[in-house]
Parts: C-alpha cells; structure tokens; sequence
C-alpha cells in the first residue's frame, strides 16, 4: 500500500473557479449581499477531470491513494473577508467529499479551513468538524500567513491558535502547514513562499513550548520541511544557544515532513537527515511542478521513484515511509472501512 499523503484538486471543473471570479468580483460592489449559490457541477464532470490526471498519475506512478485537499494556491485567504473565505472553503471542500465519495479507494478527504486575516482561528472550527465528523476527512491544511506574504498573523505557537489546536487533538486529527498564494511581489508563490512557510513554521516551534501544551498535537510541513534539512545543524545550534531541548525531544514526536522534494539528492538529503519515523510519502500532484526532467526523462514529481532509488533504506524503512507513518500521523485513516487495502 503506497499512500501519498499531499494531493490537491488542481483540475476541478472551470465550474469552481468561474464562482470564485464571481464571488471577487462582487466584493466591489458594496451593494451586493454575499450569498454562497450552487456550482452545477454533474458527477460526470468531477469523474472526467479526474481520470485523465491524478487517476491516471496514481495508476502510471504506482501508487493507491492520494490525501486529498483543495488547491492550495486557490485558498488564497487574503481576499475578502470572513464570510468570502467561508463560502469559498465549504464549495471547495464539497468538491473534495464529492470526488472522494466517487472515488473512495484513491481519495481521502482533507479540508482547507476558511481563514480570514485577523480573524480568530476557532471561527475555523464549524467547517472543521463538518469535514471531519460529516465528510469523513482526516485533517485540515492550516494557512500560517493570511495575508498571502506579509505574516501579519501571530505565530503558530502564540495562544491566538489554540481554540483550533483544542480541537485538532479531540478530533485526533493533524494539519499540514501549507500557505496560499502569495501577494507580494518578492515572494514567487510556489518557489519563494511555499519554502519560506515551511522554514517560518518549523522556527516558530522551536522557539515555543506548544508541544507542552499539546503533547498530542501532530503538524506536517509539507515540500520536505523547506529549508529545514539543509540546515539542520543551524536549527540543532539555535535550540541549543536558546537553552531549548534537544529537536529529537523538543519538536520530533509532533512535527513531520513530506517528500515533495524533486530531485534525487534532495530525497537523499531528506532521508539522511530526518529520522525515517518523521517522512512521510508525497508528491503533490498535479501540483507545482508538472514538467518532465530533461536528465532522467521522468517527471520532476513522480517522487516514489527518489525513495525507491534511495539507497541504504531498508524494506522496513519504505514501508514506514510509503505508508506507516502516514497511518500513524492519521489515525483517522485506518478507521475508514471503505477498503481492506487500508
């Protein structure tokens, strides 16, 4: 069983993102009333834009099962106001429970959260349980930057978040720490911002004692952790001159990585840096790089063959990877009776 746990619904139906150009559109006009409406999207249309791409990738590819969430570039929580961010969160997360209903042995759901700049997060936790309790999904993606590259949120350690850390634990369910787009202009979204909210989030716990407060609470930073492995001895030294404890103790038993790493020597660096216990499989497809690698004649995120390719992993260790940990770190996943696979 080869589960990728960090999919997004990139291909959805023009449907979707014809609402939200209409939803933004109607923000100028002060008049209008903000109303959540109908997509009009047939079950036909959802099974047509996905068995030409991540279908068709999952059966090339080898694997059984994606995590799947809604596009994460399209989140883009800076726009609008609250109730924007509301409406838009439960039309995309509808489509997700819709695909995953359609395909229950390849998808399972996760949830975008309606994050609104300055907004509490426990105004996120309605549409959370909805996704979890109603819809089956097995976590959320958290957006630690609203402002889409500004970082006027306080940081993901500060108590303005735990009314959402509370109930991730009751729910036993983890978030993935995952930006949107990206508004400023010195900050390409998926080269720049991406990498520069896995870094921010991983320095912000280690200068925390949010792992005190929830022992439990488990965070998965997405793109191999950023620059996070590259620079470990840099993050070991820091906890080390802030008298904090060690990162096997201070941050490991809740914080984890993926593989969207598109290379072989990035994968390599990962698994030699980062205990095997704390990688879990990804390849974020369709996602942000589509294209083939002109060196290997293969695409940049067909990332099972790095960690097949990777030498020195034991088959134990693969098993962790591909699927393991990604049980472990969502426990709501192998409660799913939807398949014996599982």
């Amino acid at each position: 069983m080869i589960i990728d746990c960090h999919g997004h619904y990139t291909t959805a139906p023009k449907q979707l993102e014809e609402w939200r150009k209409r939803q933004i559109a109607a923000l100028e006009d002060a008049r209008h009333a903000p109303s959540k409406g109908t997509l009009g999207i047939s079950d036909d249309e959802i099974r047509q834009s996905l068995e030409g791409a991540q279908l068709k990738q999952q059966r090339e590819r080898g694997t059984d099962m994606t995590i799947f969430s809604p596009r994460a570039m399209g989140m883009s929580h800076h726009i609008g106001n609250e109730t924007t961010s509301r409406h838009w969160s439960e039309h995309c997360n509808e489509m997700i429970h819709r695909a995953c209903g359609l395909y229950p042995e390849n998808f399972v759901g996760v949830c975008q959260l309606p994050q609104s700049p300055g907004v509490s997060p426990k105004n996120c936790i309605p549409e959370l349980e909805r996704c979890v309790r109603e819809f089956g999904f097995i976590g959320c993606n958290l957006n630690p930057d609203t402002s889409g590259g500004y970082w006027k949120d306080p940081p993901l350690t500060d108590k303005w978040w735990y009314p959402l850390y509370e109930k991730l634990v009751e729910l036993d369910v983890p978030a993935m720490v995952h930006v949107s787009a990206s508004c400023n202009p010195a900050f390409h979204g998926t080269g720049a911002h991406y990498i520069n909210g896995d870094t921010t989030a991983f320095m912000q716990f280690i200068t925390g004692d949010l792992f005190r407060d929830f022992p439990t609470l488990r965070f998965v930073i997405p793109h191999g952790g950023g620059a996070v492995p590259y620079h470990w001895g840099r993050y070991r030294g820091l906890a080390q001159d802030m008298k904090r404890p060690p990162l096997k103790d201070l941050v490991m038993n809740n914080v984890f990585f993926d593989t969207c790493v598109y290379h072989q020597p990035g994968i390599d660096l990962l698994l030699k840096v980062i205990p095997v216990d704390n990688i879990l499989f990804a390849s974020e497809m369709v996602g942000a790089v589509k294209g083939v690698d002109p060196e290997t004649g293969f695409n940049y995120d067909d990332t099972k063959r790095y960690v097949d390719s990777a030498k020195g992993l034991s088959a134990a260790d693969k098993e962790k990877i591909f699927a393991g940990n990604v049980r472990r770190v969502y426990p709501r996943l192998a409660k799913r009776a939807i398949s014996s696979r599982v």
